[in-house]
């Protein structure tokens, strides 16, 4: 079923997409009333009437188009954690992310996006990756390569000799030992700043405008459809331990996705101090 489904015509789920941002998330772009904006566990973790919203559109349209398929959704895990369990099962597994960069949402400014893949038995298949104030789509096949916007995209490698530029977790928001690992991309030819929208992150590696990521959390919906585009795009990816990132969890932290081999072991390295 799922190899049909990847080999017939996908536009329906890019249309998916495109529909519940255009329905329950661009009209609400810097048109948010305060009502709309709630904390979930601090006031760095926000959700808005957007996220769930858009998250409800997708669970049903996405399901309809792959019947017996499922949703983890970052909004539905929230509210019943159990829900993440189905990266475990035979089913195949939407993973959404409906509004990737909540902060800058809610700010009004655009570096935001919706993340989309689909998966089964802890292989992501494909994924999606929309900034609609952006107007990008990145979209991965798995063995079928990435586009932006209809075009292919390759992440080639750092210029030999030039300073690595890597986005990386906030350092407010890692325990300790994930921060002192982080402290390791204090080096010599690195710069490292903290990340925006993990999903426009990915992007930015894929397309060659950013060298590195270095990430201290697993949650499937930030880094799966990302993890794809980056691999597609001729990018690599391995956690601290040198291992490939598991979206069912239990990772070794952090973990990192790059441009090439190299510079995936280069950051590496550095993480382990």
């Amino acid at each position: 079923m799922i190899d049909d489904f990847l080999n017939g015509d996908l536009s329906a789920v890019e249309e998916a997409v495109r529909k519940a941002a255009a329905t329950e998330i661009t009209p609400r772009y810097r048109q948010l009333a305060a009502h709309e904006i709630v904390e979930k566990t601090g006031p760095h973790d926000l959700v808005t009437t957007a996220d769930r919203n858009a998250e409800e559109h997708l669970t049903a349209s996405l399901t309809a188009l792959l019947p017996g398929s499922v949703v983890v959704g970052e909004e539905a895990v929230h509210a019943d954690p159990s829900v993440y369990e189905a990266l475990q099962g035979d089913a195949p597994v939407w993973i959404v992310d409906p509004v990737d960069g909540t902060r800058q949402f809610v700010r009004g400014e655009p570096g935001f996006c919706t993340l989309v893949a689909l998966a089964q038995h802890g292989e992501v298949l494909a994924s999606w990756t929309y900034a609609p104030v952006l107007e990008e789509m990145a979209i991965a096949i798995r063995g079928g390569g990435a586009r932006l916007n209809g075009t292919p995209i390759r992440s080639g490698s750092p210029t030999p000799g030039a300073v690595l530029e890597i986005a990386m977790s906030h350092p407010d928001y890692t325990t300790p030992d994930q921060k002192h690992a982080l402290l390791g991309l204090n080096a010599d030819g690195v710069h490292a700043r903290p990340c925006g929208s993990a999903g426009l992150e990915y992007l930015s590696v894929a397309r060659g405008d950013l060298d590195a990521v270095a990430f201290s959390w697993e949650n499937a919906w930030d880094h799966a459809a990302g993890l794809l585009l980056v691999t597609e795009a001729g990018g690599a990816q391995m956690t601290v331990s040198g291992e490939r990132f598991r979206i069912g969890g239990g990772n070794a932290l952090p973990f990192t996705a790059a441009r090439d081999g190299g510079t995936a072991e280069r950051v590496r390295d550095l993480l382990r101090g």
